[in-house]
């Protein structure tokens, strides 16, 4: 197998991480496809997200194994994902906040190796000097993506880091932060209040100087809304559509799909959910979104493929 140099301390042993195959050329954004939804993997290098926490982040002294992680996001670049998004905190519901600096630790071996390899990767992260941080190590700002969940409460400096970066950003549609946004799924109109909003948050980019173009939208399926909210939104995904901007959806798995296939009462497993992810991305893919983001990457590739033949017949 060959083998790529890595950052120092990437991996347990702070040897070369071994990679899936030969580093191909490293693409960036203007290399994706244009034809289709776009297909985003999702990598989470954490100890507590809902559905992998724990595969490469060890309790209870949370030891990294940044060389699994790595196999693990070049096996999604290899198996057709657009783009890898890597988080190093866990933004479901209830999670427990990380420090900046043990954010960064987790996920900047990987974002190295990723980027050496090839991949386009977006970064999955709330704290601006993160976001700077992997603007530093991106080898130009066409190979990198910021994507934010924090929406009404993005911190105050996080437009200028990704203005001064040149990156494209996701602003995702949330009311609060991981301990609180469920308590503020109030809404008289979901869909009018998520547009609003959305617009809200779009504009404090805008005024930072962060073209247009480079503007990503997500309605921010599960973050400070309920089953019903979620359901309601992607009924009405072109009234987010229509706002003119790349839009990203994330239903991968999602709470809301684990109590619409319960059994005795009992939510379905996140594992088990990907069937209806897969079902609800190909209808967002004719809706006419930019890219969806998923656990399962290779069977969704083959939808949005499948979907975009479809649209041009």
């Amino acid at each position: 197998m060959d083998t790529m140099g890595a950052a120092p301390g990437t991996g347990p042993n702070t040897g070369p991480v071994s990679v899936v195959r030969r580093a191909a050329a490293k693409k960036t954004v203007a290399d994706l496809p244009t034809d289709r939804t776009l297909v985003m993997g999702i990598l989470n290098v954490t100890p507590d997200s809902f559905s992998d926490g724990g595969r490469f982040v060890a309790p209870p002294d949370t030891v990294v194994d940044h060389e699994s992680a790595v196999h693990a996001g070049l096996s999604q670049h290899y198996a057709g994902a657009d783009i890898v998004d890597v988080g190093g905190e866990s933004t479901r519901p209830g999670a427990d906040p990380v420090e900046p600096e043990e954010e960064q630790r987790r996920i900047l071996p990987v974002l190295e190796a990723l980027f050496t390899g090839g991949a386009v990767v977006s970064v999955d992260t709330r704290h601006p000097s993160t976001a700077a941080a992997a603007i530093a190590a991106a080898p130009g700002p066409e190979h990198l993506i910021i994507n934010d969940v924090s929406g009404m409460v993005t911190a105050a400096e996080m437009p200028q880091v990704v203005a001064d970066g040149g990156v494209r950003v996701i602003i995702t549609h949330n009311r609060g932060d991981a301990q609180t946004m469920q308590s503020r799924a109030q809404y008289d109109d979901v869909v009018a209040e998520v547009v609003a909003e959305l617009q809200q948050i779009r504009d404090r980019y805008l005024d930072a100087g962060v073209p247009a173009e480079r503007i990503i939208l997500d309605p921010g399926i599960g973050f400070a809304k309920t089953a019903a909210q979620s359901w309601e939104l992607l009924r009405h995904l072109d009234r987010i559509v229509a706002l003119g901007h790349p839009v990203l959806l994330g239903v991968s798995r999602k709470g809301f799909l684990g109590e619409l296939l319960a059994r005795s009462g009992a939510p379905r497993e996140a594992q088990g959910r990907d069937a209806a992810t897969l079902a609800l991305n190909a209808l967002a893919a004719q809706a006419g979104v930019w890219a969806v983001r998923v656990h399962d990457v290779e069977p969704t590739v083959d939808a949005m493929k499948a979907v975009g033949a479809l649209r041009r017949a």
